[in-house]
């Protein structure tokens, strides 16, 4: 049996006294790609940005890649990626350097660079582009070269089809099942949901920031 990429037990984390996730329970083994399903406001951005270190455990327990979240969200954060509704992107710098940048922060080989950018076709002018100066699709997919060049163990994805033409999206399909084939383990949520469920080993169901059995009254 593969280990748990992601432990939570009764996890909770506040935006000042709100509960954004009142008690979350679940596991996501490693290699395993798994879908987050709920209304707005369910808690599924929550979860993402709990299991990449941007989000306060405020109790209970969880670990990621045997990181502890109460102890070394710094840890987590090295080892995951979040592709979310920003970009975390420097506006000011290149793409080019962009991904310089997050490869050394990460401590990743900096030599994977080339690949990905390549393979998300942002080679030629658009490489010594500010980010700034880019399209919406033309900085996701900046963003998704981050992500790829970096290679995180845990590969975090809110809405990741937004913003891309099909051909972007279909990429990003490749991106996904090539991810898991390497071992990889993928959380994301999407509001496309047959196009993210075909990605998916299982659907998981958050309501009012718990994790249910049943899909009541889930979009």
């Amino acid at each position: 049996m593969a280990p748990a990429a992601v432990r939570l037990r009764e996890a909770v984390a506040l935006a000042g006294h709100f509960p954004l996730l009142a008690g979350v329970s679940f596991e996501i083994d490693e290699g395993e790609v798994a879908l987050v399903r709920g209304p707005n406001g369910a808690g599924k951005t929550s979860l993402l940005r709990l299991c990449c270190g941007l989000l306060a455990l405020r109790s209970g327990e969880g670990t990621v890649l045997g990181h502890d979240l109460s102890k070394d969200r710094r840890g987590v954060r090295r080892h995951v990626g979040l592709l979310g509704h920003q970009s975390l992107l420097y506006e000011e710098l290149t793409v080019e350097e962009n991904l310089r940048f997050a490869l050394r922060a990460s401590g990743s080989p900096a030599d994977r660079a080339p690949a990905a950018v390549l393979r998300l076709g942002l080679t030629g002018r658009l490489g010594s582009t500010p980010v700034g100066r880019l399209s919406a699709g033309q900085r996701r997919r900046t963003a998704l070269a981050v992500l790829l060049a970096r290679d995180p163990g845990l590969w975090l994805l809110d809405e990741p089809h937004a913003g891309l033409d099909q051909e972007g999206r279909e990429l990003l399909d490749e991106l996904v099942a090539e991810a898991r084939a390497r071992g990889r383990t993928v959380l994301m949520c999407s509001h496309e949901h047959d196009r993210a469920a075909a990605l998916s080993d299982r659907v998981i169901w958050m309501v009012g920031g718990r994790i249910v059995k049943e899909p009541v009254g889930v979009a």
